[in-house]
């Protein structure tokens, strides 16, 4: 079980491409020690497209790729697959790779048990049996060889629409479905105090009973990341890169 460390940050959904570049310019500012941290959280979905079977999109990030692999000798950094990136252990020898069958993770923060996913769990069967699709190395060679012999063509095309898609939208009845999702999760068994998801860009907190819900913003919408502490509670302080 992963222990959080105080200050810890929490970054998800920074949806990298070719216009937004926000992501490998945090990474940047760690490097450089102009945000300061011992132990980052990724939070899935970083890149618009990061296959590990799929060689252009590895090329495409290289630089990004590269900055994380070195800050992963400087920092612990753990690193939740998400529905745009996954199959990601090659790539990232000294990360902690969170894959989608090990979320969500509980992880220690002081005396509480934090329950930590990308947030694309508990969907529908048809959600489910499309997730296991995608992950099976042996279609995404397949896909990977098809690609390669025309252009690239197929994830170009892919990280095209992922560009041009607009993901910052406030989602209604949030409160109602993650309630409900909440349902799903081993709460009093595994004795959860807190969950925390990314994947829907909500930037929302609720408190149902004892039990809290920190949806994280996506970092691609409005610069926010956080950092992690406690005073009488559990606090997730947001901060911006702009």
């Amino acid at each position: 079980m992963i222990e959080i460390k105080e200050g810890a940050l929490f970054i998800s959904d920074a949806h990298d491409n070719a216009s937004r570049d926000g992501f490998y310019h945090f990474l940047q500012d760690i490097q450089h020690h102009k945000i300061k941290t011992t132990q980052l959280f990724l939070m899935g979905d970083m890149f618009d497209l990061l296959v590990g079977q799929v060689t252009h999109t590895v090329k495409h990030y290289r630089k990004t790729i590269n900055l994380i692999n070195t800050l992963s000798k400087e920092i612990e950094i753990i690193y939740f697959e998400g529905n745009h990136d996954f199959n990601l252990q090659k790539m990232f020898p000294s990360v902690t790779i969170i894959p989608i069958q090990k979320q969500p993770l509980l992880c220690h923060f002081q005396n509480q048990t934090i329950s930590l996913c990308h947030g694309d769990l508990y969907e529908d069967e048809n959600y489910l049996r499309y997730t296991k699709i995608i992950r099976n190395p042996i279609p995404l060679s397949l896909l990977n060889l098809i690609d390669q012999t025309f252009g690239n063509f197929i994830s170009k095309n892919i990280l095209l629409k992922q560009q041009q898609k607009s993901i910052c939208k406030k989602q209604p009845f949030f409160y109602t479905y993650i309630k409900q999702k909440l349902q799903k999760y081993d709460i009093g068994v595994s004795k959860i105090d807190f969950v925390c998801e990314g994947h829907h860009h909500q930037n929302e907190e609720f408190v149902f009973d004892t039990l809290r819900y920190k949806n994280f913003s996506s970092f691609a919408c409005d610069k926010s990341y956080y950092q992690i502490s406690f005073t009488d509670k559990i606090i997730f302080k947001e901060l911006n890169k702009r």
